[in-house]
Protein backbone atom coordinates (compact mmCIF):
# COMPACT_ATOMS: atom_id res chain seq x y z
CA UNK A 1 0.00 0.00 0.00
CA UNK A 2 1.30 3.47 -0.65
CA UNK A 3 2.29 5.51 2.03
CA UNK A 4 1.79 8.82 3.09
CA UNK A 5 4.35 11.74 2.75
CA UNK A 6 5.20 14.50 4.69
CA UNK A 7 4.11 18.01 2.96
CA UNK A 8 6.18 21.03 3.11
CA UNK A 9 4.56 24.08 3.73
CA UNK A 10 6.19 27.90 3.11
CA UNK A 11 4.12 29.85 5.04
CA UNK A 12 5.37 33.57 5.69
CA UNK A 13 4.96 35.89 9.30
CA UNK A 14 1.81 35.48 10.51
CA UNK A 15 0.01 38.32 12.44
CA UNK A 16 -0.45 37.11 15.55
CA UNK A 17 0.49 33.11 15.06
CA UNK A 18 4.28 33.04 16.02
CA UNK A 19 7.01 30.84 14.09
CA UNK A 20 7.75 28.85 16.97
CA UNK A 21 3.96 27.83 17.22
CA UNK A 22 3.87 27.46 13.43
CA UNK A 23 6.97 25.16 14.15
CA UNK A 24 5.69 23.45 16.64
CA UNK A 25 2.51 22.70 15.04
CA UNK A 26 4.10 20.94 11.89
CA UNK A 27 5.66 18.61 14.23
CA UNK A 28 1.92 17.42 15.39
CA UNK A 29 1.09 17.13 11.40
CA UNK A 30 4.07 14.91 10.74
CA UNK A 31 3.15 12.94 14.02
CA UNK A 32 0.14 11.84 11.84
CA UNK A 33 2.13 11.01 9.29
CA UNK A 34 4.30 9.03 10.84
CA UNK A 35 1.30 6.92 12.85
CA UNK A 36 -0.75 6.48 9.75
CA UNK A 37 2.10 4.86 8.11
CA UNK A 38 2.81 3.03 11.15
CA UNK A 39 -0.68 1.67 11.51
CA UNK A 40 -0.65 1.05 7.49
CA UNK A 41 2.66 -1.45 8.37
CA UNK A 42 1.32 -3.17 11.49
CA UNK A 43 -2.30 -3.82 10.00
CA UNK A 44 -0.40 -5.74 7.18
CA UNK A 45 1.51 -7.37 10.06
CA UNK A 46 -1.52 -8.71 11.79
CA UNK A 47 -3.62 -9.78 9.09
CA UNK A 48 -0.41 -11.88 7.54
CA UNK A 49 0.48 -13.53 10.91
CA UNK A 50 -3.01 -14.46 12.54
CA UNK A 51 -5.91 -12.20 11.38
CA UNK A 52 -8.30 -14.30 13.46
CA UNK A 53 -6.17 -14.25 16.38
CA UNK A 54 -5.16 -10.39 16.09
CA UNK A 55 -9.10 -9.49 15.20
CA UNK A 56 -8.98 -7.62 18.29
CA UNK A 57 -5.90 -5.35 17.25
CA UNK A 58 -6.89 -4.89 13.66
CA UNK A 59 -10.04 -3.75 14.89
CA UNK A 60 -8.67 -1.25 17.13
CA UNK A 61 -5.99 -0.09 14.51
CA UNK A 62 -8.73 0.15 12.22
CA UNK A 63 -10.20 2.77 14.31
CA UNK A 64 -7.37 4.50 15.27
CA UNK A 65 -6.29 4.91 11.81
CA UNK A 66 -9.30 7.39 10.95
CA UNK A 67 -7.96 9.83 13.69
CA UNK A 68 -4.67 9.81 12.30
CA UNK A 69 -5.61 10.02 8.46
CA UNK A 70 -7.87 12.93 8.95
CA UNK A 71 -5.26 14.72 11.32
CA UNK A 72 -3.15 14.36 8.18
CA UNK A 73 -5.42 15.65 5.90
CA UNK A 74 -7.04 18.42 8.14
CA UNK A 75 -3.78 19.80 8.98
CA UNK A 76 -2.66 19.77 4.80
CA UNK A 77 -5.67 22.56 4.04
CA UNK A 78 -5.22 24.45 7.13
CA UNK A 79 -1.46 25.19 6.46
CA UNK A 80 -2.01 25.51 2.69
CA UNK A 81 -4.94 28.06 3.76
CA UNK A 82 -1.74 30.02 5.28
CA UNK A 83 1.06 29.99 2.63
CA UNK A 84 1.38 32.81 -0.19
CA UNK A 85 0.22 35.48 2.50
CA UNK A 86 -3.30 37.47 2.77
CA UNK A 87 -4.63 37.39 -0.09
CA UNK A 88 -8.18 38.90 -0.23
CA UNK A 89 -11.58 37.31 -1.74
CA UNK A 90 -12.61 37.71 -5.16
CA UNK A 91 -15.59 40.46 -5.10
CA UNK A 92 -17.16 38.70 -7.51
CA UNK A 93 -16.05 34.93 -7.66
CA UNK A 94 -17.98 31.82 -8.06
CA UNK A 95 -17.28 31.14 -4.01
CA UNK A 96 -18.66 34.38 -2.95
CA UNK A 97 -21.73 34.12 -4.72
CA UNK A 98 -21.70 30.57 -3.18
CA UNK A 99 -21.58 32.18 0.43
CA UNK A 100 -23.90 34.74 -0.02
CA UNK A 101 -26.35 31.99 -1.43
CA UNK A 102 -26.33 30.11 2.29
CA UNK A 103 -26.09 33.21 4.58
CA UNK A 104 -27.29 36.13 2.59
CA UNK A 105 -24.26 37.85 2.38
CA UNK A 106 -20.00 37.35 3.12
CA UNK A 107 -20.03 39.06 6.29
CA UNK A 108 -23.01 37.07 8.07
CA UNK A 109 -21.40 34.29 7.08
CA UNK A 110 -17.71 34.85 8.51
CA UNK A 111 -19.98 36.52 11.80
CA UNK A 112 -21.52 33.21 12.02
CA UNK A 113 -18.47 30.78 11.10
CA UNK A 114 -16.18 33.05 13.61
CA UNK A 115 -19.55 32.14 16.06
CA UNK A 116 -18.98 28.30 15.54
CA UNK A 117 -15.14 28.24 16.42
CA UNK A 118 -15.44 30.67 19.22
CA UNK A 119 -18.01 28.83 21.07
CA UNK A 120 -18.06 24.79 20.27
CA UNK A 121 -17.18 23.36 23.17
CA UNK A 122 -14.33 20.86 23.53
CA UNK A 123 -11.21 20.13 20.84
CA UNK A 124 -11.80 20.11 16.73
CA UNK A 125 -11.99 22.10 13.71
CA UNK A 126 -14.58 24.60 12.60
CA UNK A 127 -15.12 23.60 8.79
CA UNK A 128 -16.89 24.80 5.76
CA UNK A 129 -17.81 22.33 3.33
CA UNK A 130 -18.83 22.06 -0.03
CA UNK A 131 -22.06 18.98 -0.34
CA UNK A 132 -21.42 17.14 -3.82
CA UNK A 133 -25.02 16.43 -3.53
CA UNK A 134 -26.34 19.51 -3.17
CA UNK A 135 -23.83 21.29 -4.33
CA UNK A 136 -23.77 23.91 -1.89
CA UNK A 137 -21.58 24.65 1.35
CA UNK A 138 -21.87 23.86 4.74
CA UNK A 139 -20.56 24.70 7.80
CA UNK A 140 -20.21 22.25 10.81
CA UNK A 141 -17.79 21.11 13.37
CA UNK A 142 -15.89 17.97 13.25
CA UNK A 143 -14.76 16.79 17.34
CA UNK A 144 -11.06 16.07 17.77
CA UNK A 145 -9.61 15.17 14.10
CA UNK A 146 -12.67 12.51 12.71
CA UNK A 147 -15.94 13.07 14.36
CA UNK A 148 -18.47 14.76 12.85
CA UNK A 149 -16.99 14.64 8.78
CA UNK A 150 -20.13 15.05 6.54
CA UNK A 151 -20.04 12.05 4.11
CA UNK A 152 -20.06 13.16 0.33
CA UNK A 153 -19.02 16.63 1.09
CA UNK A 154 -15.71 17.97 0.71
CA UNK A 155 -13.83 20.50 2.70
CA UNK A 156 -12.86 23.62 1.42
CA UNK A 157 -11.83 25.72 4.91
CA UNK A 158 -10.60 24.34 8.02
CA UNK A 159 -9.99 26.09 11.00
CA UNK A 160 -8.01 24.06 13.82
CA UNK A 161 -9.62 24.84 17.04
CA UNK A 162 -7.43 22.23 19.55
CA UNK A 163 -5.25 24.37 21.94
CA UNK A 164 -2.00 23.53 20.68
CA UNK A 165 -2.65 25.74 17.44
CA UNK A 166 -3.24 28.91 19.93
CA UNK A 167 -2.26 28.39 23.69
CA UNK A 168 1.34 29.17 23.03
CA UNK A 169 0.33 32.34 21.39
CA UNK A 170 -2.84 33.51 22.68
CA UNK A 171 -3.22 31.63 26.26
CA UNK A 172 -6.88 30.01 26.26
CA UNK A 173 -8.39 33.19 26.88
CA UNK A 174 -7.46 34.69 23.48
CA UNK A 175 -9.62 32.15 21.07
CA UNK A 176 -11.29 34.88 20.03
CA UNK A 177 -8.12 36.94 18.92
CA UNK A 178 -6.59 33.77 17.52
CA UNK A 179 -9.76 33.39 15.26
CA UNK A 180 -9.52 36.91 14.19
CA UNK A 181 -6.11 36.60 12.99
CA UNK A 182 -6.30 33.41 11.11
CA UNK A 183 -9.01 34.81 9.05
CA UNK A 184 -6.14 37.84 8.84
CA UNK A 185 -3.78 36.06 7.35
CA UNK A 186 -5.91 33.62 5.10
CA UNK A 187 -5.08 33.36 1.89
CA UNK A 188 -8.72 33.34 0.10
CA UNK A 189 -7.58 32.59 -3.01
CA UNK A 190 -6.23 28.98 -1.81
CA UNK A 191 -9.80 28.79 -0.25
CA UNK A 192 -11.44 29.55 -3.37
CA UNK A 193 -9.52 27.20 -5.32
CA UNK A 194 -10.48 24.25 -3.23
CA UNK A 195 -13.75 25.64 -4.06
CA UNK A 196 -13.68 24.95 -7.75
CA UNK A 197 -11.86 21.21 -7.05
CA UNK A 198 -14.64 20.53 -5.12
CA UNK A 199 -17.10 21.43 -7.50
CA UNK A 200 -15.67 19.09 -10.71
Amino acid sequence: MQKFEEQKFTIPDLKGISKKNIEEHLKLYAGYVKNANSILDMLVKYHTEDMAGNAYIIGELHRRFSFEYNGIRNHELYFSALEGGATPLSPDGAFKKAIEAIAGSFDNFLAGFKNMAATTRGIGWAVLWYDQKNKQLIGSWVDEQHLGQLNGAMPILMLDMWEHSYVADYQPSGKKNYIEDFFTNLNWGVIEKNFEEARK
